[in-house]
């Protein structure tokens, strides 16, 4: 048995043996500190992280739509499940606004470059789960950690089109393409001029926009409202696909263009101020829980621990089964790749897309 499970293996019998035990007198536990970086070194176990939470009351949150990856079920759910209020603000603010809300929100959900960048005002915490998420999608001490992500994908009207096998197939004659947004402003925008421009798993900028710039030269390049295939997140795409199906709209399905598979993650932080430190640890173990995971899951979201729970059986395996397939390793861009297109593309598209 590896070390990482045999860790795993300890975790469990400490919280079956909470659960099993009679509540101990908490005159012989140590004080809570309630903002140690762990379950155990901070309230010893969840039932204590439970009753200062609920001492607090509350969380509050900032930049969090409930439409996003099913936010709105897993806040709910949070809410009855352990009593707390939570309050969401400003729930279209992007990950930038997060930081400078005035609202001081208790936990933060983050794209990877704004965490990265930011990491010194997080309060560093490590979730039970911890040894589940991959070290290329964690800060080593604590400061923030991917909860789930998604792939670059094409969402297209099977009426209109033919199933693009890559993304070269959307260069055919009488096929209209968008992107959700100015690839300048938008993170999905941005996302899908990197994905066009992989080959080999290597990025390209340049050739991200020469696909683009063939797209308007071939007046195939349109808007979200008029196009036949738009390029997004599979999370997104295939809400807007379940949206159609719900209100009996053209239908839209989704593909991930084999072998050109860019992914992206956002990533969970404690706010190092938060006014609410033992809701906002109990948030993170509830995001990062089985529970909390599926409920990603169920918003087409790829939650992080999703091998994990694969392999000892705690996924939705019927939520699971509605997601694209995957053909070929997915590719992260590193901060140094992203930081490198943005200032190409904010440098060369608009004169070349306008």
């Amino acid at each position: 048995m590896t070390t990482r499970a045999l860790g795993l293996v300890a975790l469990l019998a400490v919280a079956a043996a909470a659960c099993s035990a009679p509540a101990p007198d908490n005159k012989n536990l140590p004080p809570v500190n309630p903002k140690a970086a762990s379950l155990q070194s901070g309230f010893t176990t969840m039932d204590r992280l439970i009753e200062a939470a609920q001492k607090e009351g509350q969380l509050v949150l900032v930049g969090v739509p409930r439409d996003w990856v099913n936010y709105g079920e897993i806040i709910d759910e949070f809410s009855d499940k352990y009593d707390v209020k939570v309050t969401a603000l400003k729930p279209e603010a992007t990950s930038a606004q997060q930081l400078s809300a005035t609202e001081n929100p208790d936990v933060y959900d983050l794209s990877l470059d704004v965490a990265v960048a930011n990491a010194a005002r997080f309060a560093p915490y490590r979730v039970l789960g911890w040894q589940d998420i991959a070290d290329d999608l964690k800060d080593a001490a604590g400061a923030w950690y991917a909860g789930y992500g998604g792939y670059m994908s094409i969402g297209y009207d099977p009426a209109k089109m033919a199933a693009p096998a890559s993304f070269a197939a959307l260069l055919k004659p009488g096929t209209t393409v968008a992107l959700p947004g100015d690839p300048i402003r938008t993170a999905s925008g941005f996302g899908g001029v990197m994905a066009t421009s992989l080959v080999g798993g290597k990025p390209d900028a340049a050739r991200g926009l020469k696909f683009f710039a063939d797209l308007k030269k071939a007046g195939v390049l349109a808007t979200p409202d008029r196009a036949a295939a738009l390029l997004d997140w599979d999370y997104l795409n295939m809400a807007r696909a379940a949206t159609a199906a719900e209100q009996d709209k053209p239908e839209l399905r989704v593909t991930i263009p084999k072998d050109t598979v860019l992914a992206s993650h956002y990533v969970q932080a404690i706010n190092a101020n938060a006014k609410h430190p033992a809701a906002a640890r109990l948030w993170q173990e509830f995001l990062f829980s089985n529970e909390g995971q599926n409920l990603f899951l169920r918003g087409y979201a790829r939650p992080v621990r999703l091998e994990a729970m694969e392999m000892r059986g705690g996924l939705d395996q019927e939520a699971a089964a509605k997601l694209p397939k995957v053909y070929g390793t997915p590719v992260t861009l590193t901060i140094p790749q992203q930081d490198a297109a943005k200032t190409y593309l904010q440098q060369h598209w608009p004169q070349q897309i306008g």
